[in-house]
This record gives structure tokens, C-alpha cells and sequence, in this order.
């Protein structure tokens, strides 16, 4: 009998789809939870449902987490929590987690800052480097002035990305101007509370891909849902 086989690489690639799966899926319960099951009225649901059909997460894990977050199935209690720090170089660092099992998650994201020359902080020890704010990712296919179009729709700033641009907002008319945008034909990608640094942290090439592959560290740790730093990368 030949012995059995499995591609690595195939491996790899299906524990990455079900992290993102397993990712979506929380972020679906956590807004059942606290917005209701109803997308027409809970903008947080509507976007994370939206994220989850263009990952192609099966209609049934949705249910399930639908039905966990409205208390008709049980499951793990998600919580969500914020730790914050210094990565290197002095940089400072919002980690947005969506976890079971706290004691879990606070030992091993403070263990990535250890072993990435950084340091986690206490609660307030780095939230004040930023201004929380809703954050419209989001592109367009005709032709526009971005200027123009984030004063019409009354966005506070746009950015331009290769790919997008990112609208940044009062954090209570986050969901108005996200409709007013798409009035205009934009297309939204992503549209969430966030943090935005208040002040950029200067690093030289070397530096900054050091704290890249730092941010990314925690980006793919299974209970990060967002990561926010002072940089501002294009």
C-alpha cells in the first residue's frame, strides 16, 4: 500500500483560507451581537457579510455565526479587546483582537512584541497617538478630483493607495458617508470605525521594513482583526 502524501504548499494555503474564514466569521458574530441580525440597519453586519461572499465563505459558516451572535446557537463567547505598545523603533501600535479566550491572546500577542524588539503597554499608553475615526476604503472608475468628492460627500480627508483610496471620517457619520459615496459611484470596499496615527514616526528604509514585517507578525496572529500603527504606508 503506497503511503499517503499531502502537498505542503496545497496544505498551507487551505490553514491560511480557513484563518480568514475563521477571522470573518467572528467578525460576523461580534456585530449580530452588538447591532442586530438586520444588515438594512446595522452597517458593521452589512460589511462584514459583504467581506465574507468575496472570500467565498460558505453560506453555512455565515448562518452559524449569524445564529451564535443572536444567542439562537451557542458558541464561545467573542470578545473584543484592544492591546497597545511600542513596536520598534519606538512606534506606536493598536492591536484590535477578536478572541475566545483572552488569556490566550494577551500572553501571545505580548510575546510577538518581545520577540519583535517591542514592548506592550498598559491600557491609555498609546491610544492617545491616535484620533478614532471611521475609515471608507473604496475606488472609482471614472474620472474624478478625490478632493472634490470627499468635500461633497463630507468626508474630513481622502488618501490615495495604489490600488484605493481611503476616506477618513467623523466617527458618527461613518455609515451617511459611506451612502453618499456610493451615491457618487463609488465602490466601497471596506467601511469601519478606526484609528488614524496623529503623528507619523520617522524611519529610514531598514527600519521601516523591520516594523513591516513586525505589523505583519501580528496582522496573521488568528486573533487580530485590525492593527493600527503611526506610519503612514502607502
Amino acid at each position: 500500500m503506497g503511503k499517503s502524501w499531502k502537498n505542503p504548499i496545497k496544505a498551507e494555503n487551505a490553514a491560511k483560507k480557513g484563518a480568514v474564514f475563521t477571522k470573518l466569521a467572528r467578525e460576523i458574530q461580534v456585530a449580530v451581537k452588538f447591532g442586530g441580525i438586520d444588515p438594512e440597519y446595522n452597517a458593521r453586519l452589512r460589511m462584514a457579510l459583504d467581506a465574507a461572499k468575496k472570500q467565498s465563505v460558505p453560506n453555512d459558516t455565515i448562518d452559524r455565526a449569524i445564529k451564535k451572535g443572536s444567542g439562537q446557537l451557542d458558541g464561545h463567547i467573542i470578545e473584543e479587546i484592544t492591546y497597545e505598545g511600542y513596536g520598534p523603533h519606538g512606534v506606536g501600535v493598536l492591536v484590535e483582537t477578536q478572541t475566545d479566550n483572552k488569556t490566550r491572546t494577551v500572553a501571545e500577542i505580548r510575546n510577538l512584541f518581545k520577540k519583535n524588539g517591542g514592548n506592550m503597554g498598559e491600557s491609555g499608553s498609546v491610544a492617545w497617538m491616535f484620533e478614532r475615526v471611521g475609515i471608507i476604503h473604496s475606488t472609482h472608475s471614472g474620472s474624478f478630483d478625490p478632493e472634490e468628492e470627499a468635500i461633497e460627500a463630507g468626508a474630513n480627508e481622502v488618501y490615495p493607495h495604489d490600488t484605493h483610496f481611503e476616506f477618513f471620517t467623523e466617527i458618527h457619520h461613518l455609515d451617511e458617508i459611506r451612502k453618499a459615496l456610493v451615491q457618487r459611484g463609488w465602490h466601497i470596499t471596506q467601511s469601519e470605525p478606526g484609528y488614524k496615527p496623529k503623528n507619523k514616526t520617522d524611519l529610514n528604509a531598514d527600519q521601516l521594513k523591520e516594523v513591516v514585517e513586525f505589523l505583519n507578525h501580528l496582522d496573521d496572529h488568528d486573533d487580530t482583526h485590525r492593527v493600527y500603527a503611526t506610519l503612514v504606508i502607502e
